[in-house]
């Protein structure tokens, strides 16, 4: 293989990273900000430029969708690749990312005047990365990592095969989106004007994981109806909405939290809490794997509320849950293909391969329920959603690398494809 273009990469990534893409769910329309607009109209500009002869920007969804054609003589099957323009819910104003060269795993000083220091004491897997370019914030914003490195790989892949058009792969379509971080975007994913069979989120992790399996994920909303007295007079008559609350968040499952959950452990979270006396108002967010235990959690807090609204004078406690996504394995599960030419390209590229699952939800939950089977990759960055982030030019060159070598065994394994279910 020919060398990939570094500096297109990386300079790619430090243009996306510097506009603000923060979504807002509280806008109803998507995308939810001005700012995935204008990098979704940037990144058009650039694989125009690159000369490619199909991309559009879909206004309806917010999407960019782009393609190249197989150039192979075989009937081969189009993947895609998938991620996202906005970022989490950290400060992204005035982004300006540090480029630190040869990286000696020495403490960084993100910012002086606040004492933000980046080091591999608190972070040890940046001892992975010596020698490398690391690329960090100035610590007053996230860099945007998630989900802008993967764009960036994705397109270095594009350079690529324009640089290099006798390397062979078959139809290959991109597709970058808004508002992942609130879970908004995917759900308008123009299935319609990607037909692919399968197709992947680079959406944070290490080359070498593979994550086909997503939490099952619900919210709950509760509120509570509480009755103000003066306290001098409150006696059989005061109701305490905090209280109330209180009583229904302490019969939770006291280790089932984020805190204390790994692997396949699923979890409560209390996300926010509005109280006074008269009401109280507060959002549970309920994971798991397994759908059995899924749903157990879920009708644990419907029976948490119904016991308790049986003691008060009347129903107090209004519970509310919504689905928010479900796992992606019990798609995946049936066409093993898509996981086991991943772990064949890592081993011929002599990769250490891994099967986790992602602790979350990535936008492949969305587009695998409209049809296409979409595990997790990965972008190589880490410390997501804060002013730690980081990333470094050799993860992303890597990352790039793998996707070409990806597309080739793909190529490869037309009409012998490895169908065994992975264990």
């Amino acid at each position: 293989m020919t060398d990939i273009d570094k500096q297109y990469i990386q300079k790619l990534f430090i243009k996306y990273a510097k506009v603000n893409t923060r979504s807002n769910p509280h806008v109803t329309d998507t995308p939810t900000t001005v700012g995935q607009v204008e990098l979704a109209k940037i990144i058009v500009a650039d694989l125009n430029k690159l000369g490619l002869a199909k991309v559009n920007f879909d206004e309806d969804s917010g999407y960019v969708i782009a393609s190249i054609p197989s150039n192979v003589d075989t009937e081969v099957s189009a993947i895609g690749y998938i991620a996202h323009l906005d970022t989490a819910d950290f400060n992204a104003e005035n982004i300006h990312p540090q480029v630190h060269e040869n990286y000696d795993g020495q403490p960084i000083v993100l910012n002086e005047q606040r004492n933000i220091v980046l080091s591999a004491e608190q972070f040890p897997k940046l001892q992975k990365h010596l020698g490398e370019t690391l690329i960090t914030t100035d610590g007053t914003t996230l860099l945007g990592v998630d989900d802008k490195a993967g764009i960036a790989e994705i397109i270095g892949m594009l350079k690529y095969y324009q640089d290099n058009p006798q390397v062979k792969h078959g139809p290959i379509f991109m597709g970058f989106g808004p508002d992942e971080e609130i879970g908004k975007g995917a759900k308008q994913f123009p299935i319609d004007k990607f037909p692919v069979e399968f197709a992947y989120t680079l959406d944070n992790g290490d080359l070498g994981e593979i994550r086909p399996e997503t939490f099952n994920a619900s919210q709950a909303l509760i509120d509570i109806e509480g009755t103000a007295v003066h306290p001098g007079d409150a006696y059989g008559l005061m109701t305490n909405a905090i209280t109330i609350a209180n009583e229904v968040i302490s019969q939770l499952p006291k280790d089932e939290v984020p805190e204390k959950s790994k692997g396949h452990a699923g979890f409560f979270l209390v996300t926010n809490l509005e109280a006074t006396i008269d009401k109280a108002h507060f959002e549970i967010i309920i994971r798991d794997f397994d759908i059995d235990k899924f749903v157990a959690k879920e009708e644990l807090l419907k029976q948490i509320v119904k016991d308790l609204n049986r003691e008060l004078d009347h129903p107090r406690i209004k519970l509310a849950i919504t689905e928010q996504y479900k796992n992606i394995w019990e798609s995946i599960k049936h066409n093993p293909y898509i996981i086991n030419v991943v772990l064949d390209t890592m081993k011929r590229a002599h990769i250490d391969s891994s099967i986790i699952p992602f602790r979350g939800g990535t936008d492949g939950n969305f587009i695998t329920e409209k049809g296409i089977p979409t595990p997790n990759l990965f972008n190589g960055g880490d410390n997501f959603h804060g002013q730690y982030e980081y990333v470094t030019t050799e993860s992303m060159i890597a990352i790039t690398k793998f996707l070409i070598q990806l597309n080739d065994e793909h190529v490869k394994q037309t009409g012998h494809r490895n169908n065994q279910l992975v264990k």
